[in-house]
């Protein structure tokens, strides 16, 4: 399946839904209820801006465990993504963090979701919830099971992590896609809200032979122009957030000014790449 025909283009803008603090996070506030309400008038906002997918994720559930999330945190976010559903017919894709991809393989199966990502599908990254492993044997096993066509977007050297190997770029995009059979990769900055050189995106692509590459952090609306003459999507949400701040509700005047700087960056190019390019492993 290629990008056009998940997202019904070749250049794909996926907005993220930050969810409010979930059940048995610290910050839990009681009300599931209030954790729906803002989810959904988050994906509405970005939907009307224009986005061409949501990825739903469980940001403010910090400190995250590193791999398996509790059970009440699969079936909030379950609920929450069918809400969404209701609302709006864009592909969704989750991001059970720090890196639970075998629960968001398994919520997206369930409910018809069309993607997940994961931030550590294969090598070992030291990160602030320790030593985080990729399990790609067992995620790629599970989708099997499963019986799905769930794709998996892949992190290569993600932020805030650094890898216990040589940070060797290309060697870790091959990897991730060669021996980890990701559909998709994503290159971030070392941070959220930073975005990845332009040298790095080139790299990532030419390593990637095809497969897509997408922006993973710190993509707005003054450099979106510039980050994709080297990347086939992008995955937003800090620049679209009410005053830029992370903690703020989407602003969809912000998310229409991204959409429209982003449509503008690719008609200028033509949108020259063939869907044959852009195309995810099957």
């Amino acid at each position: 399946m290629d990008l056009y025909q998940l997202f019904k283009t070749r250049s794909p803008i996926i907005g993220v839904v930050h969810l409010l603090p979930l059940p048995t996070s610290p910050r839990w506030g009681g009300s599931l209820k209030a954790v729906i309400d803002r989810a959904e008038q988050e994906a509405a906002a970005l939907a009307s801006g224009g986005v061409d997918g949501l990825i739903v994720e469980n940001f403010f559930d910090a400190p995250f465990t590193k791999n398996q999330v509790d059970p009440v945190v699969v079936s909030a976010m379950t609920i929450v993504v069918q809400r969404i559903q209701n609302l709006v017919t864009l592909p969704i894709g989750l991001n059970v963090l720090r890196n639970d991809g075998k629960s968001a393989m398994a919520i997206a199966s369930c409910v018809q979701a069309q993607f997940i990502r994961v931030n550590v599908l294969t090598g070992v990254m030291a990160t602030d919830q320790g030593l985080i492993e990729g399990e790609a044997h067992h995620l790629l096993r599970y989708r099997r099971e499963l019986g799905c066509d769930v794709k998996i977007l892949a992190d290569v050297l993600v932020k805030h992590a650094r890898p216990l190997s040589s940070p060797n770029l290309t060697v870790a995009v091959k990897d991730t896609i060669e021996r980890g059979l990701a559909d998709g990769v994503i290159l971030s900055g070392w941070a959220t809200g930073s975005p990845p050189n332009l040298e790095d995106l080139e790299l990532a692509c030419d390593a990637a032979s095809g497969t897509p590459v997408f922006i993973g952090s710190g993509a707005n609306w003054e450099n979106i122009d510039t980050l994709m003459q080297a990347a086939d999507g992008v995955i937003v949400s800090s620049s679209l957030k009410r005053h830029g701040r992370i903690e703020q509700p989407i602003d969809p005047i912000r998310v229409s000014q991204f959409v429209e700087a982003a449509r503008r960056s690719w008609n200028s190019k033509g949108e020259s790449k063939s869907a044959e390019q852009v195309k995810l492993h099957s």
